[in-house]
């Protein structure tokens, strides 16, 4: 049995309804004070983004919101006279993403996501009005078409005429909490990922702001994670008259939750996620006097930092090339059973890069750690003995060079010997590939049991808040299976790391990248 879940009828008070708004789904679940989500309690509606050759992702941010209330209305039911030992409601969304509002509070763009690439242009712009460098130590990012600077330029320059009625732009947790509230604020958590909050002074970065088309007016007011609303308005109140006043705290970055939710509260454990997309990130509570080059600095709260890098390639590389390949079509026939588990098998018992093959997976852009946002995808060694087999191992190791460039840096930033506990539904759902990261790292990797660590984090951050816990380091971490690295898969595995660092360097001309010195496919020292 997974300690980290538990029946209803055994789930201790209070219990925390726990929000997750994902790039392509949303959950609503209820976690008990030990953080151990109640089984069968769960209210999920899925949502698809809308993409174009010219790089948008885009949602509706009001039918996003509708399928938000479907899922408070299905756990409701489910938890029935039970939904009285809500003591909060917390919310994680994924982040960096972006609508507009007129005066009355009403959407008048989509809602843009952190892949959206339509922005890259803008991003020379940038780096030759302002010094990069000194922007990326005090908002703790870069400048890329992710992040707000870049998509802000880009809106007023290409639409200016819906930019002038925008009077306010905001993260879907701020167009919700208007809709149940009629006010808003932004956590510092969620502004982090925006790139236009000094992450040390928990201010907007009016200096940046003065490049930009817009002024911290145009922006809401920031708060903690801890700083909640309470009292429905009354439409929602007669919906759902559990929540009509107990505390509603503002949202989270996805990120940070996932740490928090895989027991990774402090800097002595390293949190490796891999989703649709990949990061690496560990919780600081000291300075950092300066930033790595690679790396990126958001919040968790006030009180606690949170550097690492992301990666848009990860379980979406895996994904793309078994739908591309035609995987399961034309390869399961070639092994022992006809689900995926037996081609997970096959790709067990191959050689660490038996397929001579360097691949860089930039299928929608680079970001951590050097940044080139207009990066696109090559497979380089191709030849006529080439295999589907092939080619989806040399991805699952490509995207775990990656993570080993970004674990380079953030290593600098913590103990000598972190634990690194993964997470992430790509991840926790092939063995081979937790293998391939622990060989690849040259380090051991300890397997989060928090299968929704995300919004479990959301919800631990609440039950901090409302006082059950002191600090989050006493609640439990949940980890369970250590995956040991094989030291001569990692010999192996650092002369095809450097090999896909030089490819990088001939192809993706990036100047003062960090990834331009040999030194930097050393992971193990």
């Amino acid at each position: 049995m997974n300690p980290a879940t538990i029946t209803p009828d055994r789930a201790e008070a209070p219990w925390i309804l726990a929000l997750d708004i994902g790039s392509s789904s949303l959950r609503a679940q209820l976690f008990d004070r030990q953080g151990r989500l109640l089984e069968g309690m769960v209210g999920r509606r899925t949502h698809s983004l809308r993409s174009n050759r010219q790089g948008a992702s885009e949602a509706d941010p009001d039918h996003l919101l509708a399928l938000v209330a479907e899922c408070l209305d299905e756990i409701l039911e489910k938890a029935g006279a039970r939904s009285r030992q809500i003591a909060g409601v917390a919310v994680d969304t994924f982040v960096n993403n972006i609508l507009g509002i007129d005066a009355e509070g009403r959407a008048i763009t989509p809602l843009t996501t952190y892949a959206d690439t339509r922005a890259a242009a803008e991003v020379p712009g940038l780096q030759a009005d302002f010094d990069e460098t000194e922007v990326h130590n005090r908002t703790g990012c870069r400048f890329h078409p992710s992040y707000l600077p870049a998509r802000l330029r880009w809106f007023y320059r290409t639409q200016p005429d819906v930019a002038a009625r925008v009077q306010r732009w905001v993260s879907i947790d701020e167009y919700l909490q208007l809709r149940l509230f009629d006010e808003c604020a932004v956590s510092y958590s969620v502004a982090a990922w925006t790139g236009l909050l000094d992450w040390r002074r928990l201010v907007w970065d009016e200096a940046l702001l003065a490049g930009l088309p817009i002024s911290s007016a145009r922006l809401s007011p920031l708060c903690d994670v801890a700083d909640a609303h309470s009292g429905l308005r009354p439409a929602y109140a007669r919906r759902w008259p559990a929540l009509a006043d107990i505390p509603w705290f503002p949202a989270v970055g996805d990120g940070a939750a996932a740490n928090i939710g895989s027991g990774c509260v402090s800097a002595e454990r390293v949190a490796l996620t891999v989703g649709t997309s990949s990061a690496m990130r560990a919780v600081i509570e000291t300075d950092i006097p300066h930033l790595p080059a690679g790396l990126w600095c958001y919040r968790v709260d006030a009180r606690r930092a949170l550097p690492g890098g992301a990666l848009t390639e990860g379980g979406m590389v895996y994904a793309w090339m078994m739908k591309v390949l035609r995987v399961e079509e034309n390869l399961l026939k070639q092994v022992s059973e006809t689900r995926l588990s037996g081609f997970d098998q096959a790709l067990a018992e191959r050689a660490p890069d038996a397929h001579g093959l360097t691949i860089l997976p930039f299928l929608a852009g680079e970001r951590s750690p050097g940044w080139a946002g207009d990066a696109r995808a090559t497979i380089h060694g191709l030849t006529l003995s080439s295999t589907p087999l092939d080619i989806v191992q040399a991805g699952m190791e490509a995207v775990a060079y990656r993570i080993a460039l970004v674990y380079q840096q953030i290593r600098s930033l913590l103990p000598a010997d972190p634990e690194i506990v993964a997470s992430g539904g790509a991840l926790l759902g092939s063995r081979v590939w937790r293998q391939i990261m622990a060989d690849v790292l040259g380090r051991p990797i300890h397997v989060s049991l928090a299968t929704e660590s995300t919004a479990r984090g959301a919800a631990l951050l609440a039950l901090e808040a409302l006082g059950v816990y002191d600090d989050l380091a006493q609640a439990p971490a949940f980890v369970g299976e250590k995956v040991l690295p094989r030291s001569q898969h990692h010999t192996v595995y650092q002369q095809a790391l450097q090999r896909q660092v030089e490819l990088y360097n001939q192809l993706i001309r990036n100047p003062g990248n960090p990834q331009n010195e040999k030194s930097g496919a050393t992971t193990n020292t």
